[in-house]
């Protein structure tokens, strides 16, 4: 069935906040596909009471009041979407065969936008967005509400139709899971320039398929885990150990990467090359910086996020051994 058209006084007035509503989105559903679907639902509701809406609210609370009813109902039906940190402890022997989970619905990255600004980084980080995985509905849709978009309490309790009091309640013991499932971490910008050298030796490291120049550059309990796999290492060494034990990659040139930035952090597209032929789509990769290294990798193997990442599946004509020379996007 076609999708009506839309009145272009609606679409004026509605497009400055999408991607506000599509960060809202995923946050509580924890998929950027997902989120996608729900924002097409929030405009054609939106659009369908928008000769009603009197003004009573602002339009940004309106379309979040909607946006928050959509994702409740739609969290009715859906399992939460952890990480593989999430699902069991670290592997003990990176060479052990991968265990790996179709079923599970996993968590996705999601693209930064040209214009996002630091408070949304803060609040898309892939642990913190994790972390409200473990909340039920109720308690998700108010930290969101309150610590996302600061909304009042009172704007957060009409909006859902709780009380003041529920909410703070709410609020309060929210803020406690996520304190302990995502502690705070000092944030590095991405134009500081010791975390772009790093960024450089990082690319250096995976394209060279040097490894132990990739061991130097990972806290000493870094995590890395790589979903649809439970599988997951902590500590340097460990991680060389999986990625040498795991990786198809056999030499340098194997490998190409591509900046990227998801999740407010820095990240690549990895990209694998057999024999002659294309570097092909393999994985996309979102890091963590820590003043002392990378102290987290998600490595995401679902290759239909290219797309959304604005990546093509196959890089042509890239030379053996090139650099991803830029790493403006992050």
């Amino acid at each position: 069935m076609a999708r009506p058209t839309l009145d272009p006084d609606f679409t004026e007035q509605v497009e400055p906040f999408r991607r506000e509503l599509l960060a809202h989105c995923y946050r509580m559903l924890g998929s950027l596909h997902e989120a996608e679907d729900c924002l097409q639902e929030i405009h054609l509701r939106a659009w369908k009471g928008y000769a009603r809406f009197e003004g009573r609210s602002s339009l940004r609370t309106w379309l979040h009041r909607i946006a928050s009813n959509v994702c409740l109902s739609a969290l009715e039906r859906r399992e939460r979407r952890p990480l593989p940190t999430g699902l069991g402890g670290p592997a003990e022997r990176p060479e052990a065969a991968l265990a790996e989970r179709t079923d599970v619905p996993w968590l996705e990255p999601l693209p930064d936008d040209p214009g996002t600004v630091a408070a949304e980084r803060e609040s898309v980080r892939l642990a913190w967005v994790a972390a409200l995985q473990y909340l039920n509905a109720r308690q998700r849709a108010v930290l969101v509400l309150r610590e996302a978009l600061r909304l009042s309490a009172a704007e957060v309790a009409d909006l859902l139709e709780l009380s003041v009091p529920s909410v703070n309640s709410l609020l309060q013991r929210a803020r406690e899971s996520i304190a302990r499932a995502a502690p705070d971490q000092e944030a590095l910008s991405a134009t500081d320039p010791a975390l772009r050298e790093r960024l450089a030796r990082y690319v250096a490291a995976f394209e060279d398929y040097d490894i132990p120049a990739l061991t130097t550059l990972f806290t000493d309990d870094a995590v890395f885990e790589m979903p649809p796999f439970t599988t997951w290492v902590r500590g340097a060494e460990h991680i060389v150990r999986l990625i040498e034990a795991h990786c198809p990659a056999q030499g340098p040139g194997d490998l190409a990467l591509v900046p990227v930035a998801a999740n407010g952090a820095p990240g690549f597209a990895l990209y694998m090359r057999e024999g002659q032929g294309p570097y092909r789509a393999f994985a996309l990769q979102v890091l963590e910086p820590a003043p002392e290294g990378f102290s987290r990798v998600v490595q995401f193997f679902d290759t239909t996020l290219f797309p959304r990442f604005g990546l093509e599946p196959v890089l042509r004509d890239r030379p053996r051994g090139a650099r991803a020379t830029t790493l403006d996007r992050t």
